[in-house]
């Protein structure tokens, strides 16, 4: 499926979306918004790159912050859920995670976490781990998947 058809996908199912993007600062909003047309159903996206905009745009609580670093699946899931917390968007994806160069024994290159919330149901987090193939494949991957969530969340709607 195509960025056109999950927007119209979207559309058609009067879902309006958000995006809290880190690790991948605004990449899926562009993907999405590349597309004419798009501003029926984008609503809006949070860039947030540090974890002060994680507090202040999203409202990431500073404990979760603390106790598990930004680039965890309860850090991920508060992101997606503060993204439809503070716009009308009926549905949002999130993004965190260390596109490289670097990252940890802990938390290696390539380790990125998603969040897929939509109102009224239970918020997905998960984790990949792409690999340390180069900050720019670990975004453009992370963006793709991202997308995807998206479709599959649309998908399951439909059905």
């Amino acid at each position: 499926m195509s960025v056109a058809d999950i927007l119209d996908r979207a559309r058609a199912q009067g879902v309006m979306i958000a995006t809290a993007e880190s690790c991948t600062g605004g990449m899926v909003a562009v993907a999405l918004t590349d597309v004419p047309g798009s501003s029926a159903v984008v609503e809006r996206s949070f860039v947030t790159y540090s974890n002060q905009a994680k507090l202040d745009m999203l409202g990431v609580s500073p404990e979760t912050l603390s106790a598990f670093g930004a680039v965890s699946e309860e850090v991920a899931r508060e992101m997606a859920e503060g993204a439809l917390r503070h716009s009308p968007a009926d549905l949002a994806v999130s993004i965190t995670g260390i596109a490289g160069p670097g990252g940890s024994e802990h938390k290696p290159e390539g380790r990125v976490c998603f969040g897929l919330a939509r109102a009224g149901q239970v918020t997905l987090a998960e984790t990949c781990d792409f690999g340390a193939k180069g900050r720019e494949a670990v975004r453009r991957l992370s963006r793709d998947h991202a997308l995807e969530l998206l479709k599959n969340a649309l998908d399951q709607k439909a059905g």
